[in-house]
């Protein structure tokens, strides 16, 4: 008996489940698209606070500017400015005036006081001015610079070229970056948070009517209802009206089938009946006449199991192996067994009630036949299938009778033991149903251990 399991892997969970797929699809989605707007808005934000620096820092110059007056072929302006931070020693705002060759610095501001003259300084053109950045002081400032030219006050005189230098620490520029980053992470995070219970909660929605289409369905397999309900979106309304119509169409199939395998039975037994009867019948056609009736029983057994069909609704084992066991406990009371059933609660077979008796009942007349004085019985069952042992303390089945045992053609109830009676209706009950089976030693009781697997979801025939 070989299986086809194999271990779950978390991406065929993904990639089999539509749930998954959605979920993984959204959370996917939040997690590249959020994030991707935090770093764009905190780049938009940057740029917008470099430019409120750069005009900040050029209106601050112009206003040096309109206080700077040419006196004697010199520069002057006040010692004090309007704004309190040039006046205060290394305040991180500095303000600076040289030459137009930027060796000599004609005025600075009170922050400046002690400092030395920065050794790269922009070089802006004639009437242009610029915006960058620059190591001042040990540490990274913003610096606007503009180059300019006085005219001479009287005619004749020299022009006074001079470049304008205004500096502002980075330190106030990248505590706000970082404040509004903290912050825009923080709103992110939650809004991440909100749009996932949204999303789960809207995909919860969505797929309501796929979870009800699921429980209707094993209602449906189970035996607790007969029909899909049709109160489904027009995505699933036409599947559980294609289903219905399977459904109904089986069964009304089997019911005629059934009959009509009911009919044939009758009609062909009457007649063997009738041949029997007859007393004038050589002895020698007696047993031909016996074979072809067990032969007849036997294909109609076959034809009659529910294994071909491509619909079955799960019945419960549990109370057809309990009824099974009380009757043979009478039949052979006189053996004064002990009987052990470990049978899980709610365990399906995906076929016909009268074929899950038939086969579990031959499997253990069998054991009751053979066992000395125990006999055992267990029955599991997932998702995907049911599995049946009977064990019994018998002489059990040597390796050779193993391998023939259900071969097609062999005499099984010709073995001893009572091993292998009703085995040939077990074995095309198992091939009808896709089933397993093997034949071993019991481990614990020591005689033969019949094993069974029985497929709850077929591939059609």
């Amino acid at each position: 008996m070989s299986g086809k399991q194999t271990a779950p892997q978390h991406w065929q969970w993904l990639t089999s489940s539509l749930k998954a797929r959605l979920i993984a699809s959204a959370v996917l989605l939040n997690l590249v698209l959020l994030p991707l707007i935090g770093v764009t808005l905190a780049d938009a934000f940057r740029v917008q606070l470099t430019t409120a620096v750069r005009d900040e820092l050029s209106a601050t110059l112009y206003g040096i500017l309109a206080l700077a007056e040419v006196e004697q072929g010199s520069l002057t302006l006040p010692q004090h400015l309007q704004d309190e931070q040039f006046n205060v020693d290394q305040s991180g705002r500095y303000a600076l005036i040289t030459d137009a060759h930027q060796r000599e610095l004609l005025w600075h501001s009170q922050s400046f006081i002690g400092l030395a003259l920065p050794q790269q300084l922009p070089a802006p053109a004639p009437g242009e001015s610029l915006f960058s950045q620059i190591t001042f002081n040990g540490a990274p400032h913003f610096i606007y610079s503009f180059r300019a030219s006085f005219a001479p006050a009287s005619p004749g005189g020299q022009d006074l070229p001079f470049c304008v230098y205004v500096l502002k620490s980075t330190d106030s520029f990248e505590a706000t970056q970082q404040e509004f980053r903290q912050q825009l992470w923080q709103w992110l995070a939650l809004l991440l948070l909100v749009l996932l219970l949204i999303q789960g909660g809207w995909l919860w929605w969505t797929l309501k009517p796929l979870a009800r289409f699921r429980r209707e369905l094993q209602a449906v397999q189970q035996g607790r209802q007969q029909h899909l309900g049709d109160a489904y979106p027009a995505e699933l309304q036409q599947v559980a009206q294609q289903l219905n119509t399977l459904i109904s169409n089986e069964l009304q199939q089997r019911q005629r089938y059934r009959n009509a395998l009911a009919d044939l039975a009758h009609s062909l037994k009457t007649p063997l009946a009738v041949l029997s009867s007859i007393k004038k019948l050589p002895p020698e056609a007696q047993e031909p006449i016996s074979n072809i009736n067990t032969h007849i029983s036997r294909q109609l057994k076959r034809a009659q199991a529910s294994g071909n069909s491509a619909w079955h609704q799960g019945i419960n084992v549990q109370p057809i192996a309990s009824k099974l066991l009380r009757t043979l406990n009478k039949i052979y009371q006189h053996k004064s067994l002990s009987v052990t059933a470990d049978m899980t609660n709610n365990a399906l077979f995906f076929g016909d009630d009268a074929d899950f008796s038939e086969l579990l009942g031959n499997l253990l007349d069998n054991a009751f036949k053979a066992a000395r004085h125990q006999v055992r019985i267990t029955i599991n069952s997932d998702k995907q299938q049911l599995q049946l042992q009977i064990e019994d303390d018998g002489p059990g089945v040597n390796t050779a009778q193993r391998q023939q045992i259900f071969q097609r053609g062999v005499r099984a109830d010709t073995y001893e033991h009572g091993h292998g009676i009703g085995l040939a209706i077990v074995k095309d009950l198992l091939q009808s149903y896709q089933g397993q089976w093997q034949i071993d030693d019991s481990p614990t009781l020591g005689g033969a251990r019949f094993s069974v697997i029985l497929p709850h979801y077929r591939q059609a025939q």
